[in-house]
Protein backbone atom coordinates (compact mmCIF):
# COMPACT_ATOMS: atom_id res chain seq x y z
CA UNK A 1 0.00 0.00 0.00
CA UNK A 2 3.01 2.16 0.17
CA UNK A 3 3.80 2.36 -3.40
CA UNK A 4 7.41 1.58 -2.51
CA UNK A 5 9.41 -1.44 -3.11
CA UNK A 6 9.33 -2.63 0.68
CA UNK A 7 7.08 -3.47 2.98
CA UNK A 8 5.71 -1.85 5.19
CA UNK A 9 4.09 -4.33 8.62
CA UNK A 10 2.77 -2.79 11.62
CA UNK A 11 2.49 -4.16 15.63
CA UNK A 12 0.30 -2.17 17.75
CA UNK A 13 -2.00 -3.56 20.78
CA UNK A 14 -2.35 -3.09 24.65
CA UNK A 15 0.50 -3.20 26.82
CA UNK A 16 1.34 -6.73 28.26
CA UNK A 17 0.89 -8.28 24.69
CA UNK A 18 4.16 -9.02 24.06
CA UNK A 19 4.90 -6.51 21.00
CA UNK A 20 8.10 -5.53 21.36
CA UNK A 21 9.35 -9.38 21.99
CA UNK A 22 7.31 -10.73 19.06
CA UNK A 23 8.57 -7.87 16.47
CA UNK A 24 12.30 -9.01 17.45
CA UNK A 25 11.07 -12.49 16.72
CA UNK A 26 9.21 -11.80 13.30
CA UNK A 27 12.60 -9.59 12.28
CA UNK A 28 14.62 -12.76 12.63
CA UNK A 29 11.95 -15.21 10.89
CA UNK A 30 11.64 -13.03 7.70
CA UNK A 31 15.36 -11.94 7.74
CA UNK A 32 16.29 -15.51 7.38
CA UNK A 33 14.05 -15.99 4.75
CA UNK A 34 15.87 -13.53 2.58
CA UNK A 35 13.99 -10.31 3.51
CA UNK A 36 16.79 -6.81 4.56
CA UNK A 37 14.43 -6.53 7.77
CA UNK A 38 15.20 -3.15 9.73
CA UNK A 39 12.62 -2.94 12.64
CA UNK A 40 11.75 0.33 14.00
CA UNK A 41 9.36 2.08 16.37
CA UNK A 42 7.27 4.79 17.56
CA UNK A 43 8.02 7.33 19.22
CA UNK A 44 10.88 7.13 17.20
CA UNK A 45 14.41 7.27 18.61
CA UNK A 46 15.10 10.99 17.39
CA UNK A 47 15.65 13.82 19.49
CA UNK A 48 11.77 14.22 18.82
CA UNK A 49 11.04 10.81 20.01
CA UNK A 50 12.84 10.71 22.75
CA UNK A 51 11.19 13.77 23.54
CA UNK A 52 7.95 13.03 22.71
CA UNK A 53 8.82 9.31 24.69
CA UNK A 54 9.68 11.49 28.15
CA UNK A 55 6.97 14.00 28.12
CA UNK A 56 3.68 11.43 27.17
CA UNK A 57 3.47 11.64 30.96
CA UNK A 58 2.96 15.47 31.53
CA UNK A 59 1.41 16.49 28.35
CA UNK A 60 -1.82 15.26 27.09
CA UNK A 61 -5.02 14.99 24.92
CA UNK A 62 -4.43 17.41 21.73
CA UNK A 63 -0.90 18.94 22.42
CA UNK A 64 0.24 15.07 23.18
CA UNK A 65 -1.60 13.97 19.58
CA UNK A 66 -0.17 16.60 17.79
CA UNK A 67 3.39 15.94 19.02
CA UNK A 68 3.01 12.14 18.60
CA UNK A 69 1.79 12.92 14.55
CA UNK A 70 5.00 15.60 13.93
CA UNK A 71 7.09 12.59 15.45
CA UNK A 72 5.46 10.09 13.27
CA UNK A 73 5.72 12.46 10.32
CA UNK A 74 9.59 12.75 10.61
CA UNK A 75 9.75 9.20 11.17
CA UNK A 76 8.40 8.98 7.62
CA UNK A 77 10.90 11.25 5.89
CA UNK A 78 13.66 10.26 8.00
CA UNK A 79 13.37 6.90 8.42
CA UNK A 80 10.82 4.96 7.22
CA UNK A 81 10.32 6.01 3.39
CA UNK A 82 13.85 5.85 2.42
CA UNK A 83 14.14 2.36 3.87
CA UNK A 84 10.89 1.57 1.80
CA UNK A 85 11.78 3.11 -1.36
CA UNK A 86 15.58 0.63 -1.05
CA UNK A 87 13.60 -2.29 -0.88
CA UNK A 88 13.52 -3.22 2.98
CA UNK A 89 10.57 -5.12 5.01
CA UNK A 90 10.30 -2.43 7.98
CA UNK A 91 8.46 -3.63 11.17
CA UNK A 92 7.20 -0.79 13.28
CA UNK A 93 6.64 -1.29 17.03
CA UNK A 94 3.36 0.91 17.16
CA UNK A 95 1.96 3.22 14.68
CA UNK A 96 -1.11 4.59 13.84
CA UNK A 97 -3.54 1.84 15.68
CA UNK A 98 -1.91 3.19 18.98
CA UNK A 99 -2.44 6.98 18.54
CA UNK A 100 -6.42 5.75 17.93
CA UNK A 101 -6.36 3.86 20.77
CA UNK A 102 -4.14 5.72 23.35
CA UNK A 103 -5.48 8.78 22.30
CA UNK A 104 -8.69 8.52 22.53
CA UNK A 105 -7.79 7.04 26.54
CA UNK A 106 -6.90 10.87 26.38
CA UNK A 107 -9.82 12.43 25.57
CA UNK A 108 -9.37 13.18 22.34
CA UNK A 109 -12.05 11.98 19.30
CA UNK A 110 -11.04 9.75 16.23
CA UNK A 111 -11.95 11.88 14.34
CA UNK A 112 -9.15 14.50 15.34
CA UNK A 113 -6.39 11.78 15.43
CA UNK A 114 -7.32 10.59 11.80
CA UNK A 115 -7.35 14.20 10.71
CA UNK A 116 -3.93 14.85 12.21
CA UNK A 117 -2.52 11.50 10.61
CA UNK A 118 -3.93 12.55 7.10
CA UNK A 119 -1.09 12.20 5.41
CA UNK A 120 1.22 9.55 6.60
CA UNK A 121 2.45 6.60 4.75
CA UNK A 122 -0.06 3.52 5.71
CA UNK A 123 1.14 0.02 6.43
CA UNK A 124 0.93 -3.02 3.94
CA UNK A 125 0.24 -4.79 6.94
CA UNK A 126 -1.21 -3.87 10.38
CA UNK A 127 -1.54 -6.49 12.88
CA UNK A 128 -3.08 -6.10 16.22
CA UNK A 129 -2.23 -8.06 18.84
CA UNK A 130 -4.53 -8.45 21.72
CA UNK A 131 -5.25 -10.77 24.98
CA UNK A 132 -7.79 -11.16 27.65
CA UNK A 133 -7.86 -8.03 29.96
CA UNK A 134 -6.76 -10.27 33.00
CA UNK A 135 -4.06 -11.61 31.12
CA UNK A 136 -2.65 -8.11 30.87
CA UNK A 137 -3.40 -6.85 34.05
CA UNK A 138 -1.17 -9.49 34.95
CA UNK A 139 1.64 -8.47 32.88
CA UNK A 140 1.72 -5.31 33.85
CA UNK A 141 1.40 -5.90 37.70
CA UNK A 142 4.14 -8.13 37.74
CA UNK A 143 6.19 -5.79 35.31
CA UNK A 144 5.09 -2.44 37.25
CA UNK A 145 3.14 0.93 35.63
CA UNK A 146 5.17 2.28 33.27
CA UNK A 147 2.75 5.19 31.68
CA UNK A 148 0.18 7.33 33.17
CA UNK A 149 -2.24 4.98 31.33
CA UNK A 150 -1.79 2.04 33.72
CA UNK A 151 -3.08 4.01 36.65
CA UNK A 152 -6.41 3.16 35.41
CA UNK A 153 -7.98 -0.31 36.66
CA UNK A 154 -10.55 -0.66 33.95
CA UNK A 155 -7.51 0.32 31.67
CA UNK A 156 -6.66 -3.56 29.71
CA UNK A 157 -10.66 -4.11 29.34
CA UNK A 158 -10.73 -0.55 27.80
CA UNK A 159 -7.77 -1.17 25.71
CA UNK A 160 -8.56 -4.51 24.53
CA UNK A 161 -12.28 -2.83 23.55
CA UNK A 162 -10.56 0.35 21.58
CA UNK A 163 -7.90 -1.88 19.81
CA UNK A 164 -11.07 -3.65 18.53
CA UNK A 165 -12.35 -0.55 17.61
CA UNK A 166 -9.17 0.82 15.76
CA UNK A 167 -9.11 -2.50 13.81
CA UNK A 168 -12.59 -1.67 12.21
CA UNK A 169 -11.09 1.73 11.49
CA UNK A 170 -8.00 0.66 9.61
CA UNK A 171 -10.09 -1.53 7.71
CA UNK A 172 -12.34 1.37 6.05
CA UNK A 173 -8.75 2.41 5.37
CA UNK A 174 -8.65 -0.01 3.73
CA UNK A 175 -5.38 -1.63 5.10
CA UNK A 176 -5.34 -5.49 5.27
CA UNK A 177 -5.49 -5.90 9.19
CA UNK A 178 -4.41 -8.94 10.93
CA UNK A 179 -5.85 -9.39 14.75
CA UNK A 180 -4.02 -12.33 16.72
CA UNK A 181 -4.76 -13.15 20.35
CA UNK A 182 -1.58 -13.95 21.94
CA UNK A 183 -3.63 -15.08 25.40
CA UNK A 184 -2.09 -18.45 25.19
CA UNK A 185 1.09 -18.30 22.27
CA UNK A 186 4.67 -17.44 22.45
CA UNK A 187 6.10 -14.72 20.80
CA UNK A 188 7.58 -17.06 19.00
CA UNK A 189 4.18 -18.76 17.45
CA UNK A 190 2.69 -15.09 17.03
CA UNK A 191 5.37 -14.20 15.16
CA UNK A 192 5.61 -17.23 12.59
CA UNK A 193 1.71 -16.47 11.99
CA UNK A 194 2.75 -12.73 10.94
CA UNK A 195 5.43 -13.97 9.07
CA UNK A 196 2.99 -15.86 6.90
CA UNK A 197 1.26 -13.48 5.93
CA UNK A 198 3.91 -11.17 5.21
CA UNK A 199 5.27 -10.92 1.18
CA UNK A 200 8.04 -12.45 0.39
CA UNK A 201 10.65 -9.73 -1.19
CA UNK A 202 8.95 -8.31 -4.38
CA UNK A 203 5.58 -9.68 -3.54
CA UNK A 204 2.71 -7.91 -2.53
CA UNK A 205 -0.37 -7.85 -0.22
CA UNK A 206 -4.16 -8.42 -1.15
CA UNK A 207 -5.70 -5.38 0.44
CA UNK A 208 -9.58 -4.55 0.46
CA UNK A 209 -9.49 -1.63 -1.05
CA UNK A 210 -6.18 0.37 -2.50
CA UNK A 211 -6.55 4.09 -1.91
CA UNK A 212 -4.84 5.87 -5.09
CA UNK A 213 -2.92 7.81 -2.30
CA UNK A 214 -1.21 5.86 -0.22
CA UNK A 215 -2.54 8.50 2.98
CA UNK A 216 -5.15 8.36 5.89
CA UNK A 217 -8.34 10.08 4.21
CA UNK A 218 -10.12 11.56 6.49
Amino acid sequence: MTGYAGTFVTVDGPSGVGKSTTVAQLGRLLADRGDRVCVTMEPSTSELGDFTRAKANHIRGRALACLVAANRYEHIDVELAPLLRTGHTVLCDRYLASSLVLQRLDGVPEPFVLALNRHILLPDLAVILSAGPEIIAARLAERGKRHRFHNDPAGPIREVDLYGDAAQTLMTLGIEVLVLDSSTSTPTDVAKRIADAVPAPGGSVSTPTTPDNPTVNS
